[in-house]
């Protein structure tokens, strides 16, 4: 704790400046501390930055060397193309490879049914009666439905109602000023969604319908075989593969299943500039020059740089080959190199082999998973264990930081304390100078 300063009443000395130029001097080891603590910190946080993105890297690979986990979409992905712009096809993983002609027969239609007479919303159009009948014409009891004062208006309300569960959507076409007519259509298609409706008792509603658009499947034949859909698609209509008819579609289409060598080459594209972004990164961070300040924070780091050996050797297989072959070199740099090109060749001469090659216990993707697991794992990785000690170490510096800052304040209360002692013995000094003085001035004047 900090005493009193009473510096240079006495002694016209400066003891403030004089107290904190010491203890700048005797802090030096703490600052020296400080400093060791922001390079110490530097270091940390530049490794802690290349552990995520190791372990990042580890888990993308590990799901690209699996094509039965999370990368299923990449290795057994297909693509399904189709000759007609009115005629989309997709394909599952469980499609096969495949060409075949589409011809189409009929899109599927809703049932509809336009009314003849038109009407004011509000007129009364029931005769009276509260309710109007539903037959679905598949063998279900026939639905009554409570239309109100039996107005247009509510006829149309009834139909749509959600709670009525229809299935029908009823919509006013104005016709003239004021004058509607009544249209009601079936909002799935297929032969299986005609219905009639009624008054009570089988009377007409609205003096009956006008125009009819029966209800029908969609048909489409392959190979000479006829298939039939209530709606415009056809779900696996071969194995994997779904076929939707858009609105207008007629005449023909050629379908081709095949596999998707542009999502695979992009999934390895990301896998290898990930790498190369981390070679990069170590490259830089570890550089070691004459000249301090162009060293990177992590010189001299020979952790990071066998990981960057390892991740490199990762192109070359058990065998002893390489994946040159499938479009993946190193370049004099160091950095891999992937030709799209090389690629795209290689898996359509052999598309097993190219799988094989980044899949499996031994493929690309894996020995990429092993290396930067090894050294990112959460909780057994190398570098991960090299993080925690020099966090740890950062701590034990700032709890001899803390302790010199006790040190040095204890020091300056001693110091103010010996100058106050100082600037009071000099004032008593003083005085007794000034009384003797006086006292010899007197004597002088005595004598004369």
């Amino acid at each position: 704790m900090a005493t009193a300063s009473i510096g240079g009443l006495a002694s016209g000395l400066d003891t403030s400046t004089i107290i904190n130029q010491l203890i700048q001097l005797e802090s030096l080891p703490q600052t020296q501390l400080k400093s060791r603590v922001t390079t110490e910190q530097n270091k940390v946080t530049a490794l802690q930055g290349l552990n995520t993105r190791l372990a990042t890297l580890a888990t993308n690979a590990d799901a690209l060397a699996n094509p039965t986990g999370s990368a299923a979409s990449v290795w057994e992905s297909l693509k399904a193309t189709s000759s007609n712009s009115a005629v989309t096809v997709t394909a599952s993983s469980t499609a096969s490879p495949a060409a075949y002609n589409v011809t189409i027969g009929h899109t599927a239609l809703t049932h509809r049914i336009s009314y003849t007479s038109p009407h004011a919303a509000t007129d009364v159009v029931t005769g009276g009666a509260t309710t109007i009948e539903l037959d679905r014409l598949d063998g279900s009891s026939v639905v009554s439905l409570n239309v109100g004062t039996g107005t247009l208006q509510e006829v149309a309300a009834a139909i749509n109602d959600t709670g009525n569960a229809t299935g029908l959507r009823a919509t006013l076409v104005q016709v003239g000023t004021g004058s509607f007519r009544l249209m009601v259509e079936s909002t799935a298609t297929g032969a299986a969604q005609d219905f009639t409706l009624s008054l009570p008792g089988g009377g007409a509603l609205l003096g009956g319908a006008s125009s009819t658009q029966a209800g029908r499947d969609a048909e489409i034949s392959i190979g000479g075989i006829t298939v039939g859909s209530t709606t415009n698609t056809f779900t696996n209509v071969t194995p994997g593969v779904t076929i939707t008819l858009g609105a207008s579609a007629t005449g023909t289409a050629d379908i081709n299943v095949t596999r998707d060598a542009t999502a695979r080459s992009n999934a390895v594209k990301k896998l290898v500039d990930e790498l190369n972004g981390i070679l990069t990164t170590v490259a830089s961070t570890t550089a070691h020059s004459a000249d301090t300040k162009q060293q990177g924070v992590l010189s001299g780091n020979s952790l990071l740089r066998r990981v960057s050996s390892e991740l490199t050797g990762t192109i070359y297989p058990a065998d002893g080959s390489s994946l040159a072959d499938y479009g993946i070199e190193v370049d004099r740099t160091g950095k891999l190199v992937f030709d799209e090109a090389a690629f795209a060749a290689a898996y359509q001469a052999d598309p097993d082999a190219v799988t094989e090659a980044f899949t499996g216990t031994d493929g690309f993707a894996e020995r990429i998973h092993e290396v930067a697991d090894l050294v990112s794992n959460k909780y057994t990785g190398t570098l991960t264990s090299v993080i925690k000690s020099g966090t740890d170490g950062i701590a034990r510096l700032n709890a001899s930081i803390a302790s010199w800052d006790d040190r040095l304040e204890l020091r300056r209360s001693t110091l103010e304390r010996q100058y106050a002692a100082l600037e009071v013995s000099l004032s008593q000094l003083n005085s007794q100078s000034a009384w003797l003085s006086s006292q010899l001035s007197n004597l002088s004047s005595s004598n004369d």
